[in-house]
């Protein structure tokens, strides 16, 4: 299977902004968690009958940004070709989704998903700032897997294996911790 093509990479945030506004969204970056809140079910209702196209390359765009810098290609190639789904279950958004030799995809097919993963808005906010791990939000039952087992571990492995303390730094223009 041919490798996967990289994509630009964008200029550092920390060379695009002055050293007290950077300190200054460190410091806010540091300080912030994701208060508890459940998005109003007339809202879901709402949003589920809208296209779910444009989220679905809002994720597929912010996939294709990490691949390769934060999100190694080799590891995730057993997710070439697998319908993936993410279902935000408070926010009525269904995103279908497939890795390709392009990289992410929204995925057109209407077959069965070979993945589901559900949660929250609130949940997968804190999952994406690493204030909380996919292991306690699956034991918790507020993360769901279904389907294909083996690449739900895919998926939690690489989510777990990504260095987010690095990122930030890097993305902030300091040292890691």
């Amino acid at each position: 299977m041919p490798s996967l093509p990289a994509l630009p990479r964008p200029p550092m945030l920390s060379n695009l902004l002055p050293g007290s506004l950077r300190q200054q969204l460190a410091h806010r970056l540091e300080t912030f968690r994701v208060p508890d809140f459940t998005l109003p079910p007339t809202l879901a209702k709402l949003v589920a009958r809208l296209p779910q196209q444009p989220p679905t390359r809002a994720l597929t765009l912010a996939l294709n940004l990490a691949l390769g810098r934060i999100l190694p290609r080799d590891t995730l190639e057993p997710l070439t070709g697998r319908h993936l789904q993410m279902r935000v279950s408070d926010a009525g958004l269904t995103l279908d989704f497939t890795l390709t030799a392009r990289g992410f995809e929204r995925c057109t097919a209407r077959t069965k998903p070979d993945l589901i993963l559900s949660a929250t808005t609130r949940d997968y906010l804190a999952l994406a700032l690493r204030e909380e791990d996919p292991d306690t939000l699956f034991f918790s039952r507020r993360l769901r897997m279904e389907g294909d087992t083996e690449l739900g571990l895919l998926v939690k492995n690489t989510l777990d294996a990504v260095d987010w303390d690095g990122l930030k730094a890097k993305i902030l223009g300091r040292r890691a911790r």
